[in-house]
């Protein structure tokens, strides 16, 4: 039986990936960490979605992060809360590019998550967002500009959605000044 598992385990370890893995420390983390996944999709980048944790399976962790860059990936997401160390071990067994993903705690509204990702000791860098559904939404975009460096396709789409962005900004300044003068008007 044993042996079975381990043989899965070396099936599973061979099997070629989308060039984003996201590895969440919970279960549970999932509901905050979809705004990445939703960033990845809305550029077409394929990823894949496990869950692990640094402290009850660290094996797990250290097999797949040491065999994540022949298996295809290109960038690692991991998405932890309080302790938040699934980032920094991952990163200790992989020389591809880690963003970690605080997660929101009842403990401290992720602070703790925040600062367990950002002071990393020095030689293990993690690119670390801010926490909550925003920095989670930026994870997946960062993911997508790192891998644009050698896309063009990607550039491209990252370049309309930066033009897009601007006319979404010029858009609610408008309605906001149609707001203020009817305001005005009112007065």
């Amino acid at each position: 039986m044993q042996e079975r598992e381990r043989s899965k385990d070396r099936q599973k370890s061979t099997a070629t990936l989308p060039p984003v893995a996201i590895v969440l420390g919970s279960e549970s983390d999932w509901p905050k960490v979809e705004p990445a996944v939703l960033a990845l999709e809305e550029f077409g980048v394929g990823y894949t979605v496990s869950v692990m944790s640094a402290h009850r399976s660290p094996e797990l962790v250290r097999e797949f992060a040491s065999t994540a860059a022949e298996r295809g990936v290109k960038v690692i997401l991991a998405a932890a809360g309080g302790a938040a160390h699934l980032a920094g071990v991952v990163a200790a067994h992989t020389i591809l590019p880690v963003i970690g993903i605080p997660v929101p705690t009842d403990l401290a509204g992720g602070l703790d998550s925040l600062l367990s990702m950002v002071q990393m000791p020095g030689d293990v860098p993690v690119a670390t967002v801010g926490v909550g559904i925003g920095g989670a939404r930026n994870a997946g975009l960062l993911a997508v500009e790192i891998l644009a460096l050698n896309d063009p396709a990607l550039q491209k789409r990252l370049w309309q959605f930066k033009e897009s962005l601007v006319e979404k900004v010029k858009s609610k300044d408008a309605a906001l000044q149609a707001r203020l003068e009817d305001r005005m008007r009112a007065r």
